[in-house]
């Protein structure tokens, strides 16, 4: 068996790069930004006005002037109009585009409206207020999106400000994911009291599915020749496969020999790690990537968010976050040499520290446990008993 850290760094290095293509810019939610995007125009385009009152020119504050005569109503979108005197002002609005003849707004929290005209009501004016100045988060040709990004919903509200209309983005891998094993029927079916529905399938899809990617759904039953035929055609219609369960040392469990058989080759098989020691990663000549999971369906999930989806944002360029920690809430022993994924639920002190309770469960085969948890807690292999205090890796995947 290999640790988990020689494990991790063997599927990254089999990374893989799927090249780009382009989108419409409002369907690019939660894809990988390929490109470099500079603004067109200055952002802001013009000094814009921040806060709904009056727009006038800071000398005349300065020099005493307290009454100004609007002289027009200007809105958001409207073209500026100028003042010609001192004691003139404009009733202006957020978002409006200031007139070169002024420099200072004054809110209407800040002035009396009579007749026509303002009249200031609080001192503390400042030159340049509640303005919002040209060019001052970004000045045209100035990069404000690079390649590597993920693509969220400010990401898209930026692009579409510079007239983005469509975005290059890395192209996402073909996934199919499958499940074997004659005691496994399909979710809408009634199982003999031997038997248990297919849900480590759509778990997979699921979580496919938060990461941008649609994934196809096989089941294979318990043929070794089937088994090699289903593989071969993935193989050659899919980049990557997801594999759940039939990797292990039972008589029906023919995959791992099947894979050797169509030229997968295998990176390694077995991780010193609870759940999901059994794990088998390997790789096909074309490029095709195989990760195979235990059947246990808390194996099964552990091992997609700790392996799958870090090799997926590596492929497609993702910066690797920073990791997060949080401190165990409860003493903890686990004797066997292997790094535990403990299920924890995670909540915030009054000190602002995270915290990690443990939710042991009844192994991995306690997926209703895992329902209740919100990450993993990687307790190191070198370790039996692990006390209240100390901190260790989180693996976050709720929300």
């Amino acid at each position: 068996m290999i640790t988990v850290q020689q494990a991790e760094k063997l599927i990254l290095e089999n990374s893989c790069d799927y090249g780009n293509e382009i989108v419409l810019f409002d369907q690019a939610l939660g894809r990988v930004l390929a490109e470099q995007i500079k603004a067109d125009r200055d952002l802001p385009p013009f000094n814009r006005v921040t806060m709904d009152g009056i727009a006038v020119k800071y000398e005349a504050v300065a020099n005493g002037i307290k009454n100004f005569k609007i002289k027009a109503t200007q809105a958001a979108g409207d073209v500026p109009v100028e003042v010609d005197a001192d004691d003139e002002c404009i009733e202006i609005m957020t978002g409006a585009a200031l007139p070169y003849s002024v420099d200072t707004v004054i809110r209407y929290e800040d002035i009396e409206i009579q007749n026509g005209t303002a009249t200031l009501i609080n001192n503390g004016i400042s030159k340049g207020q509640n303005l919002h100045l040209k060019g001052s988060d970004k000045q045209q040709g100035e990069v404000i999106l690079n390649p590597g990004q993920l693509i969220t919903p400010q990401v898209i509200s930026l692009g579409a400000s510079v007239g983005e209309t469509e975005l290059r983005v890395k192209r996402i891998p073909r996934v199919v994911i499958l499940s074997s094993g004659d005691e496994l029927v399909e979710v809408s079916d009634v199982p003999s009291p031997y038997q248990i529905r297919r849900s480590n399938s759509y778990m997979l899809q699921a979580i496919l599915s938060q990461h941008g990617i649609t994934g196809a759904i096989r089941h294979i039953p318990d043929d070794e020749a089937i088994i090699k035929q289903q593989l071969g055609l993935c193989l050659q219609h899919y980049d990557v496969m997801l594999l759940s369960g039939g990797i292990s040392m039972g008589k029906f469990d023919y995959i791992p020999q099947a894979l050797k058989d169509l030229r997968v080759e295998q990176v390694f098989h077995k991780v010193q790690q609870r759940p999901g020691k059994p794990f088998w990663f390997g790789k096909h000549e074309n490029g095709a990537v195989v990760f195979a999971f235990p059947g246990n369906p808390v194996a099964s999930f552990m091992c997609t968010h700790r392996y799958f989806v870090p090799w997926l944002n590596a492929s497609l360029g993702l910066q690797p976050r920073q990791p997060m920690y949080a401190i165990l809430a409860h003493d903890f022993k686990f004797e066997p040499a292997l790094e535990y994924y403990l299920q924890v639920k995670l909540h915030y002190n009054k000190e602002g520290q995270l915290m990690a309770m443990p939710l042991a469960g009844n192994g991995s085969g306690d997926f209703a446990n895992l329902a209740e948890t919100d990450a993993f807690l990687e307790l190191p292999l070198d370790k039996t008993e692990f006390k209240k205090g100390e901190v260790y890796k989180t693996w976050p995947f709720n929300a």
